[in-house]
């Protein structure tokens, strides 16, 4: 894609809040050279046009500076996991308030097999077998925009089963082989667990086979979700009450289309756009389980199944899985929606700033260019929205008591609150 060029007065503006934001994020690098060198790789993203190695943005004849960029990418042992911690506690105490945690698949596609993480496989996003590095970002998404502040790498089998490349690539003792949507549902729970954010709706998509892992996982940790699933996913409904015999399974599509004469007319507008939408929506209460015979782990609340058509089709053609009953349906669809908003800020400023341009071999490399390039997407952002660096010095507040000592509460979005939405009401058709 065509990289954007910025004005030379919006790339000062961003460069100020880099200066800020090296300070708010990066307090837990231990050097001052460590965090200048941060700097550097922070602006070099910010203003290298082109594709954003270490060599562009260290520039040409420069190679001491390289070779420093390089050590402090590659090989320095900086832990990523508090710079990315900071970015998000930043992020969620600001005018950027988050509605729903996204998960937003990255496929990066190589040639060879020397990048870590790399190998042919089949990837959903692109309908086809790839040789690529299959990753993940978890986003703070809220209706005006969007940031990655949590990164996976799905390590394919033989990354972490021969020693050699394992050892090569210096991949922890403790990674393990996991499809992406697994390691998206572990990385979740640890911010969950350990960030000490309030814990907002996580929207994803899986297939129907990994469904049972997802809702699981989070149920395990009081997580809401809106998770899309396919329409062919069995889901089981109905058994309640005397004149109520069952329960009963059908497709998700069959169930949804069923129920057709309920629809709700939702007037929206679009992520990135101005004209309107009109979506119909319509939703069933489903039994726990969605299509597994394994008891849960622990007893699930009870599950909503939501569908969606567009103005013109003839039948139901979007549909998701969520344990959230308490919100209308025009709310939770506008929820599920926030993957647009990601997918617009991931083509706009993410992948400007380099997301996928990193070339070097080593896991701690790819992690820390992950890092600072959500860093230098926020700078981006920020420095863009308001012309001016952040406060450095707010204090953080802790989000309150929680239900479980040491676990931040589930906090949805207040209910006037609609990502997207028109001015225009819902109404019933």
């Amino acid at each position: 894609m065509a990289r954007v060029v910025l004005p030379e007065d919006s790339t000062k503006e961003i460069s100020d809040v880099i200066d800020v934001l090296i300070s708010l994020f990066f307090e837990s690098l231990p050097r001052r050279d460590q965090r200048n060198w941060a700097r550097v790789y922070l602006n070099g993203l910010v203003r290298t046009t082109g594709k954003k190695t270490i060599r562009n943005i260290a520039g040409t004849g420069a190679s001491s500076v390289e070779q420093s960029l390089q050590q402090f990418i590659s090989k320095s042992p900086w832990d990523w996991t508090p710079v990315r911690r900071s970015l998000a506690r930043h992020l969620e105490r600001t005018a950027q308030r988050p509605l729903a945690w996204v998960v937003q698949p990255m496929v990066i596609e190589k040639a060879g097999d020397a990048s870590v993480g790399v190998g042919r496989q089949f990837v959903p996003q692109l309908g086809r077998t790839a040789n690529c590095q299959q990753a993940g970002g978890i986003w703070l998404a809220s209706s005006e925009a969007s940031f990655p502040v949590e990164w996976t790498l799905t390590l394919p089998g033989p990354w972490t089963s021969e020693l050699l490349r394992r050892t090569r690539a210096g991949i922890p003792d403790t990674a393990r082989s996991l499809t992406p949507a697994q390691d998206a549902v572990h990385a979740v729970q640890r911010m969950a667990a350990t960030w000490q954010l309030q814990r907002r709706p996580v929207v994803m998509e899986v297939s129907n086979a990994e469904l049972p892992y997802c809702v699981d996982s989070f149920a395990l940790q009081d997580i809401p979700f809106v998770i899309k699933v396919d329409g062919s996913l069995p889901v089981s409904f109905g058994g309640a009450g005397r004149h109520k015999p069952g329960p009963h399974t059908a497709p998700a599509r069959e169930l949804i289309d069923s129920l057709r004469s309920q629809r709700r007319v939702v007037e929206w507008t679009r992520h990135g756009r101005t004209e309107g939408a009109v979506t119909l929506l319509t939703s069933a209460a489903i039994l726990a389980g969605v299509g597994d015979d394994r008891p849960p782990p622990v007893p699930l609340p009870p599950l909503l199944l939501v569908g969606a058509w567009t103005e013109t089709a003839l039948l139901p053609s979007e549909f998701w899985i969520t344990n959230i009953g308490d919100r209308p349906l025009a709310q939770l669809f506008l929820l599920a929606k926030l993957t647009d908003r990601v997918s617009l800020d991931f083509a706009e400023t993410c992948e400007p700033v380099g997301i996928r341009d990193f070339e070097g071999r080593s896991f701690r490399g790819w992690h820390h260019h992950a890092t600072l390039a959500s860093v230098a997407h926020a700078a981006h952002l920020l420095g863009c929205a308001t012309g001016r660096p952040p406060e450095p010095h707010t204090p953080l507040p802790y989000p309150g008591p929680t239900r479980t000592p040491g676990r931040p509460p589930a906090v949805l979005p207040p209910r006037p609150l609609i990502p997207g939405q028109a001015t225009r009401r819902e109404y019933i058709r």
